[in-house]
């Protein structure tokens, strides 16, 4: 803080404790100095100490100036309203058509909650003024007494002369909470939206209006627009979440090639989709982008999900080999260990080997019925019935008979026992 920073904070503190604690000495005080302190006070938001000064030298000189700060003063600090009421009607009374007079009557007047005499002198302004800071004013009275389609004439009449965001959000609050008109809101605000740069926060008002009108397709649009402006990991997370609730995974998958940002979501909805092609593609890139041995292990995987024949020998090989370079080079997931194991196990290329590996994977997920499966089918395929058949009741028991492969594995080791 600066030295002049100081001396003027002491002064208004001295100032404060001067004018609360001794009225008489303001007496003695010249016009200049007081209007030195009124306004220090002003800004140090001591609106009670700065009424009073302000009363005191609008009584002394008679100065309009000094009645309209005393009255902005009563409203900033929310006490005298009903004095300064008084104070400014009887000025009016030897001054009329005073538009400053009507300016300050209508704010103390609904501070005071007389709502009818804000109407009044609402109606006394308008007849003198249409400029948008009076307009403005007016229909804070018309919007206090209920009357919200006035109210919104007299905005859009702003709107129309000033286009702006702060007007807007007001006129489409007006609209949405009061005159049902959510649908004309949303319009307004969009057409807002495509001229304009916006802020945040009329991207919120959009899509609070469009969760009201359950528009899955508004709320994606809008995100897209607030992505567009800043490209944000929130956002793109919630384009995906209305894609997702949209069961629109084609317009995500497209959305997500053209953004190129987030190719490791992209991977997952090209898996979904089954477009295996795609995403063996996708993998050597994020491979060769970041080299993490968990893509030679997804490759793998794809490499047998992707063949028309899944008992081509030389693509089993490919991908036993694939799967084999992974887990040299540190890839431990159980999900891997289990796809390998599997293969090992289901096209017989080395069964107890498989079913060691299996073993590995329930190490860190010990109750996982995919991997209780495959050891089941390991027992299977080595003629261990009995052991095949426990594994694969427990299989049964928790999941069920819903899927293809579980009802051919129970069938099989079933005959066997």
């Amino acid at each position: 803080m600066s030295w002049n920073r100081i001396a003027l904070t002491l002064c208004v503190v001295f100032g404060l404790h001067t004018v609360t604690s001794s009225a008489k000495e303001i007496m003695k005080i010249s016009e200049d100095e007081l209007i030195i302190r009124a306004l220090l006070y002003d800004e140090y938001r001591a609106y009670e100490n700065s009424y009073q000064v302000y009363k005191k030298l609008f009584d002394d000189t008679g100065a309009e100036v000094y009645l309209f700060r005393e009255a902005t003063a009563a409203l900033m600090g929310k006490r005298h309203i009903l004095e300064s009421i008084a104070r400014l009607k009887t000025w009016d009374k030897a001054h009329p058509q005073s538009i400053e007079v009507r300016r300050l009557l209508i704010p103390l007047y609904l501070t005071a909650k007389q709502i009818d005499n804000a109407k009044k002198e609402a109606e006394f302004l308008l007849e003198q003024s249409t400029l948008p800071i009076d307009l403005d004013l007016a229909s804070n009275s018309f919007l206090y007494a209920g009357e919200f389609e006035r109210a919104l004439q007299l905005l859009n009449k702003i709107y129309a002369t000033l286009p702006q965001e702060e007007i807007l959000l007001r006129i489409t609050e007006i609209m949405d909470e009061f005159t049902n008109q959510r649908k004309e809101a949303i319009q307004l605000l969009e057409t807002h939206r495509r001229m304009n740069i916006v802020s945040e926060e009329l991207y919120i008002r959009l899509l609070l209006l469009y969760q009201k009108e359950k528009d899955i397709d508004g709320i994606l649009e809008t995100y897209k627009a607030m992505y567009a402006q800043d490209d944000s990991e929130e956002y793109l997370s919630k384009i995906i979440d209305a894609y997702v609730y949209k069961r629109d995974i084609d317009g995500a998958i497209a959305f997500l090639e053209k953004d190129a940002k987030r190719d490791d979501i992209l991977y997952e909805l090209y898996k979904t989709k089954k477009d295996f092609s795609k995403a063996l593609i996708l993998a050597d890139k994020l491979y060769e982008e970041n080299k993490d041995a968990k893509w030679i292990a997804e490759k793998g995987v794809l490499l047998f999900e992707n063949a028309p024949d899944k008992n081509d020998k030389k693509m089993i090989a490919q991908v036993i080999a694939t799967l084999e370079e992974a887990i040299a080079l540190g890839v431990d997931d159980s999900i891997y260990l289990n796809y390998y194991g599997y293969t090992l196990i289901d096209k017989e290329v080395d069964v107890a080997k498989g079913m060691k590996i299996i073993q590995d994977a329930l190490v860190q997920q010990p109750d996982n019925t995919y991997y209780l499966d495959s050891l089941a089918w390991g027992y299977y395929k080595k003629h261990e019935c009995t052991k095949a058949y426990e594994l694969m009741k427990r299989v049964v028991d928790e999941e069920g008979l819903q899927e293809q492969e579980i009802v051919e594995h129970w069938d099989a080791i079933k005959k066997c026992k």
